[in-house]
């Protein structure tokens, strides 16, 4: 296989070994299957090391790396994507152990990301997919982010509006992207990981939508990331998204953008009536992300 097609599918995964085989079930039916397919194990404590070690005696596509710890899906993604780029792939899909992408899903973002770089001038940073929840409806925590002239290259024919930021759910990353913007961080753990990276490398030229590539991601409910939701239970991922993304914005935009988060984090929280114990502690997470910054690793 030449490495100017060579692609290797990346999932992160942990404890989640029934919807992880029906992920790989996914991959076996894809009409342009990856060349790689990578499972990064966060230290999983169920069945899931001896279910992949088992299926990679019968596939020599499958490689399966188990991480020593759980580092969550930023320390996951990290780990692969470099494992992968060492692999010699040119392209990487990355996404969930929960995200079963249609038969067509790799093949259309392959097909929209080189179309687009041969019959334009630029080359898409990245390719994302349509992720429906599972009733159909558009997935709501995996919608990525358009640009101001979204739609300059849309035409009925070639439908892929641009976009800066999109979800580590079923999206295509060219390495000449990694080569030139380095990896995730890892540091990051959860949250903002996947919106940080898919930015960053857009500064070259931003992504694409791809709508005819779908992805069904199994998730418990189908709700986007405000904190105007949070509670006793999903505070711990709150903090490090607030945490993460003030870092991020004090990293690319200075004290002044960090003050405008915050001040829409308050908002949200103080309108839904969020209790002040636990607003509490999403202002210390903000407060620790404008002294946290992490290495960007490159390779």
């Amino acid at each position: 296989m030449s490495a100017l097609n060579k692609t290797a599918a990346i999932i992160v995964t942990f404890n989640r070994s029934a919807k992880l085989v029906k992920v790989l079930d996914a991959l076996d039916r894809q009409t342009r299957r990856p060349d790689i397919i990578l499972i990064v194990d966060n230290a999983s404590t169920d069945d899931t090391q001896a279910l992949m070690e088992a299926r990679a005696r019968d596939d020599d596509s499958l490689r399966y790396l188990r991480l020593p710890k759980n580092v969550g899906g930023a320390g996951g993604f990290h780990a692969g994507l470099k494992a992968a780029y060492g692999m010699g792939a040119h392209y990487f899909w990355i996404s969930d152990d929960d995200a079963y992408p249609e038969p067509d899903a790799i093949a259309n973002l392959l097909h929209a990301i080189t179309t687009f770089e041969e019959s334009h001038a630029w080359r898409p940073s990245f390719a994302c997919s349509r992720v429906e929840w599972i009733d159909g409806t558009l997935c709501e925590m995996n919608t990525p982010r358009p640009v101001w002239d979204w739609p300059r290259f849309v035409t009925a024919a070639q439908n892929w509006p641009l976009v800066d930021s999109a979800s580590f759910v079923s999206v295509l990353i060219p390495r000449w992207a990694v080569s030139e913007h380095g990896l995730p961080i890892p540091d990051y753990f959860i949250w903002f990981d996947d919106a940080e990276y898919t930015r960053r490398i857009a500064r070259s030229y931003p992504g694409i939508f791809v709508p005819e590539s779908v992805v069904l991601h199994d998730t418990p409910d189908n709700r986007g990331v405000n904190f105007g939701m949070i509670d006793e239970k999903s505070l711990w991922k709150f903090k490090y998204g607030a945490r993460n993304e003030t870092s991020f914005r004090r990293r690319e935009g200075g004290l002044v953008n960090v003050l405008a988060y915050a001040y829409g984090v308050r908002r949200q929280m103080k309108g839904a009536n969020v209790p002040k114990v636990l607003r509490r502690q999403i202002y210390g997470a903000i407060l620790k992300g404008i002294s946290f910054r992490p290495r960007i690793e490159r390779v």
